[in-house]
């Protein structure tokens, strides 16, 4: 097997190379907080997307640089940026997640109206789908949407929604069809967060920090043409999206550049003299992490590719949110045992190595094995769906003595 590039991938490499050799020192910093891009972030991704680094092949009349597909130019942008450690422009639920739905499922207008200020960073979104009763079991949310005239009328509730308290905009799952089967009478409405009847409350998590929140909806009104797809068919557009969510939360890009900071980490940190990388039992440990990042970076070039095809279904993209987020924990994990006693520390104490980075990571990891659909949930999709196993059997209803 010949896995060496032809000369015009080497020669976009080194195109790239040079690109980040002279405007990497503009790039943003990472963040690890949560917010609105700031106005570095957001000329930067104007740059990435000039260049084509960044929404690559988004049609140009939509605000992207119009590229046709290529999967090695992709993985070869991926690997350089990665290789300067340098952001790779925005990300986020509009741009990572509604975006493609649209180019997928959404009519012209909703194209030419969203897109571009999405990928440039105006328009912030967040996603409205679970709710207290209906979480892994999505098809169940009770959110409902009357209509009155030209507009619906909401009313209900969701959690969990990253992003809420500081986004623009909201996709939501509402029911509009109360009497249809409950996959059958749900809709996918585009909404403003700043409607009246909108109340946002912070969910603090054990990161210390409130990146979710719950959302109220009260007789707030809505144009009955911001839908994406038609009246009942909201089961559908969401799967279209959930698509995309998964692949995110699973981001092989991400567990590599997590490695990479573990891996500096290693090569920093000392106990009674001797570099962590040179014990044997911390180089085990992160060399069988870097096999699991190898193997989903490989996994991602073949959904990549069979993305081109029209060939990309649910499973392996289930697979990516399943293994990658237990990765990144692992990751995490991996660096607060390096830091031994000096892992377990939060807030403001003085010894904390990079802010708490890993420890604050290391939480909100294990939050995305539940977000998302949890692992559990996950699992019984692959077995069943994939593999063909039997369904979960369900407990016998309990009768009356």
């Amino acid at each position: 097997m010949d896995l060496s590039y032809a000369p015009e991938y080497e020669a976009f490499r080194q195109e790239v190379r040079a690109f980040l050799d002279e405007n990497g020192g503009t790039a943003p910093p990472d963040r690890t907080e949560m917010g609105r891009p700031s106005q570095q972030a957001r000329e930067w991704q104007a740059k990435l997307i000039e260049r084509g680094y960044a929404a690559r092949t988004i049609p140009k009349q939509y605000g992207g640089y119009g590229a046709e597909p290529d999967v090695l130019k992709s993985v070869i942008i991926d690997q350089e940026f990665d290789r300067a450690r340098v952001s790779k422009g925005l990300s986020g639920q509009g741009i990572s997640m509604l975006v493609p739905t649209l180019l997928e499922i959404g009519t012209e207008e909703q194209r030419q109206r969203w897109i571009r200020p999405t990928i440039t960073g105006e328009i912030f979104w967040c996603q409205g789908y679970s709710e207290p009763g209906a979480g892994s079991d999505l098809a169940s949310l009770q959110t409902k949407a009357t209509v009155d005239g030209d507009e619906f009328v909401i009313n209900g509730q969701k959690i969990w929604t990253s992003s809420a308290h500081f986004s623009d905009m909201m996709f939501v799952l509402v029911r509009t069809e109360p009497d249809a089967p409950k996959h059958q009478g749900i809709s996918y409405l585009l909404l403003p967060m700043d409607t009246p009847g909108i109340e946002v409350r912070p969910l603090v998590t054990m990161t210390g920090d409130a990146t979710f929140n719950e959302v109220f909806f009260t007789d707030v009104r809505l144009k009955t043409d911001q839908i994406v797809g038609k009246r009942g068919e909201g089961w559908m557009v969401a799967n279209a999206t959930l698509k995309h969510e998964r692949g995110m939360l699973g981001d092989p890009s991400q567990s590599a550049n997590l490695l990479h900071q573990v891996t500096e980490l290693l090569t920093e940190e000392t106990v009674d003299g001797v570099r962590l990388i040179e014990s044997p039992l911390y180089r085990d440990r992160l060399m069988r992490l870097q096999a699991r990042v190898t193997a989903m970076q490989w996994h991602s070039m073949r959904l990549l590719t069979n993305t081109l095809k029209g060939e990309l279904e649910l499973m392996p993209i289930l697979v990516v949110k399943l293994i990658g987020t237990h990765l990144n924990q692992d990751i995490c994990a991996l660096a607060i045992d390096a830091l031994g006693e000096i892992g377990v520390l939060y807030d403001d104490s003085k010894y904390l190595r990079a802010g708490g980075m890993w420890q604050s990571r290391y939480m909100f990891f294990l939050g995305l094995i539940i977000g998302g659909g949890t692992s559990h949930i996950q699992k019984n999709i692959i077995s069943e769906r994939g593999l063909g196993m039997p369904r979960e059997p369900k407990p016998a209803p309990v009768t009356a003595a």
